[in-house]
């Protein structure tokens, strides 16, 4: 308790003495004409930049440090994490992330055809100031990232301690990925560096009246992929990140204490970085008290900002766009009451390509339940048309990752409210 009061107060001292004053290497790229990511902080956590054109230039920031998470156990997870600090200037990005690190990374979002220049600045482990660890963003399954821009630490650029380095992405293939610091990986994604990250179609802004097959498009209508016949169209979508903390790793990372790596396993699982009942909360979750006994250590900001909850109107379709994170799990989930098809898996199109484009042997399914390994992703749309009002529930099948350690509040489970 003591050293924990001890580093808060350090914090607090470090962001007043660099607010305004020092911005050690930090120096976003941003070219001329490009528009830099709004900063949405909404109920969702996302950062968006769909609405605006697919050939337009935009320019995001990333900060990559150290922080905490609540559980719903009522306890807290010692993480690393990335914070959005788009707009912040230079000199106050890093007393903005110092210990801001979110839990799940904010959400990307980014529009088939664009040009996205993202920056990241390595504001340093103030926790963990033995160590001088590097990070990276390394778009995962996404196929168009240049080698020095790829995040793998044997082959491309990474970004120590101070520093800033800014990467550049053609994001031409729809679809829903996942993103993740790439160096020294399953310490530094255990430890919470994951986000998720989609790119939606151009086929999304086609004239309203566009005729895709026998399907007749209308201007509020989204898809998953270039279809060409509607058949992934939904009205709503949702991020659902799977994933699992090792709670004693975190705890001996905090007391800096070696590190048991073939232990690995995960004791605590999350949807969106939030353990049942937290994942039903619509809103942010409340800012971490670091020390149980000190009321003024309280975090600066929220670290879990991504909601689990679903909702949606009866009678639309509801784009689920799932993946799992654990670094060791499989995960099995189900929907008790509600149809589920897949669309997609692997960032693509349950579609074979064909000569003539986009128009193949159609392989989407029904589904009852979906087993994810780490690193893959689904999209599955649920149509609730007859569907009848109420709660519906989303969880693992795996019951023993239906509780947090030995406490039966938290785990995989989420509502899917029907209106």
């Amino acid at each position: 308790m003591k050293r924990l009061n001890a580093l808060t107060s350090i914090a607090a001292a470090v962001g007043l003495a660099l607010t305004g004053t020092a911005s050690a290497g930090i120096f976003p790229q941003c070219p001329d004409g490009a528009t830099p990511i709004p900063p949405k902080f909404n109920t969702r956590g996302s950062i968006d930049t769909t609405a605006l054109p697919a050939d337009a230039k935009v320019c995001g920031h990333l900060a990559a440090g150290d922080g905490w998470a609540l559980r719903a156990d009522g306890g807290r997870h010692y993480t690393f994490g990335f914070s959005n600090v788009t707009g912040v200037p230079n000199e106050d990005v890093v007393s903005k992330g110092l210990f801001n690190a979110k839990w799940s990374a904010p959400t990307l979002a980014f529009r088939e055809g664009q040009q996205v220049y993202l920056a990241l600045s390595n504001v340093g482990l103030l926790l963990r100031p033995d160590l001088f660890d590097p990070h990276s963003i390394h778009f995962h399954g996404f196929p168009q990232a240049a080698p020095v821009y790829d995040g793998v630490p044997d082959a491309s650029a990474v970004v120590n301690a101070g520093s800033t380095f800014t990467y550049f992405y053609k994001v031409n293939d729809p679809g829903t990925y996942i993103y993740h610091c790439h160096v020294e990986s399953s310490e530094h994604m255990q430890m919470g560096m994951l986000g998720t990250l989609y790119v939606k179609p151009k086929q999304d802004t086609v004239p309203a009246g566009t005729v895709l097959g026998s399907f007749v498009h209308t201007a509020n209508t989204r898809y998953a992929y270039n279809d060409g016949d509607g058949s992934t169209r939904y009205d709503v979508d949702f991020p659902v990140q799977l994933g699992g903390f090792d709670g004693p790793f975190h705890d001996l990372h905090e007391a800096v204490q070696p590190l048991p790596f073939h232990e690995m396993r995960s004791t605590h699982t999350f949807i969106n970085g939030r353990g049942y009942p937290d994942t039903v909360v619509a809103g942010a979750l409340p800012a971490v008290q670091v020390d149980e006994a000190d009321p003024g250590s309280v975090l600066a900001e929220s670290s879990q900002v991504v909601s689990g909850l679903i909702q949606a109107t009866a009678g639309q379709r509801i784009l689920l766009r799932m993946s799992n994170t654990s670094v060791a799990e499989y995960f099995t989930v189900t929907v008790l009451g509600l149809p589920m098809r897949l669309v997609g898996q692997g960032a693509a199109i349950a579609r074979a390509r064909n000569e003539a484009g986009v128009v193949g042997l159609d392989w989407a399914h029904d589904v009852g339940s979906l087993t994810l390994g780490g690193g893959e992703s689904v999209d599955v749309v649920i149509d609730t048309t007859g569907v009848q009002q109420g709660t519906y529930f989303l969880y693992t099948t795996n019951l023993n990752y239906l509780s947090n350690g030995s406490e039966d509040r938290g785990g995989i489970m989420t509502h899917i409210v029907i209106n």
